[in-house]
């Protein structure tokens, strides 16, 4: 029988500089083939959380807090504040979900990645389809938030359906860090370390209330986290507060999606080509 390293032979001898064959499709069709089965309930049930938080928060607690101060002075309903925040947390958790989780289980588990990078395809090939599937799977959150949020009323200017693209520019950052983070991770213990990291960007990055609230070296390190600058990014497109500030939460979100596939390309070729 030939082994893995036989298979994996011509294409290292070609000198596998060639990241990727062009292919990245074939790795986001296998999952899209996957997801048709049982994984189709488990990804529509990442849908309701944000729902769930919004009607307690928003339409519960709303009614005691009232009205919340934007950074342009105008006051907006505190379902409308935290709404924003919801959707750019839902494409965070739903790209975190693929690109953390489900490729840790294909790699350490499965073995997926040894079958396919025995094939043509290259570790580029296999980063930018797990991370685009990553991205659908955000967007698909996001873009069933954004119509809840507007059949409530609560998208407040037409620029809310730049929060679609918005909300996918997240979910792209968020899956390329992820997936080359989890690739140093060897057991479920260790992965708990992402939701540990996860749960006080999703309390503290302004999801429920203004950052403003904090003191001031608090309010820098909360600035540091991509949560906060999805979150302003979105909610100033919803509620139509537009400002340059928006220019930088995008180049954040480029520089890291940048430096996410150049990481997690090189983990896989360290891993499974070395």
């Amino acid at each position: 029988m030939t082994s893995l390293s036989e298979l994996r032979a011509p294409k290292e001898a070609r000198g596998v500089g060639a990241l990727s064959s062009g292919n990245a499709y074939a790795v986001f069709n296998r999952n899209l083939v996957g997801a048709r089965g049982t994984n189709l309930w488990v990804m529509v049930s990442g849908f309701f959380e944000p729902v769930f938080y919004l009607l307690s928060l928003g339409a519960g607690l709303g009614g005691l807090i009232g009205a919340v101060e934007l950074p342009d002075g105008r006051a907006v309903s505190y379902a409308a504040f935290i709404a924003p925040g919801l959707l750019a947390a839902a494409a965070m958790t739903g790209a975190i979900a693929d690109a953390a989780w489900n490729v840790f289980f294909k790699m350490r588990f499965m073995r997926v990645y040894d079958a396919m990078l025995a094939t043509s395809l290259g570790p580029l090939d296999v980063a930018l389809g797990e991370m685009a599937w990553a991205l659908f799977r955000g967007g698909l959150y996001g873009t069933a938030f954004l119509v809840v949020m507007q059949l409530a009323g609560l998208n407040l200017s037409w620029t809310a359906i730049l929060a679609i693209p918005a909300a996918l520019v997240v979910a792209f950052g968020f899956a390329s860090v992820a997936m080359g983070i989890t690739s140093y991770l060897r057991s479920f213990q260790q992965m708990d370390w992402i939701a540990f990291v996860m749960l006080p960007m999703y309390m503290l990055s302004g999801t429920f209330f203004p950052i403003s609230q904090y003191p001031d070296w608090v309010q820098w390190i909360v600035m540091a986290f991509p949560l906060w600058h999805g979150t302003e990014l979105i909610r100033g497109l919803t509620t139509g507060a537009l400002d340059w500030s928006m220019l930088i939460h995008v180049g954040y979100f480029a520089v890291m999606i940048a430096l996410g596939i150049v990481f997690a390309t090189r983990r896989l070729r360290a891993l499974f080509l070395s």
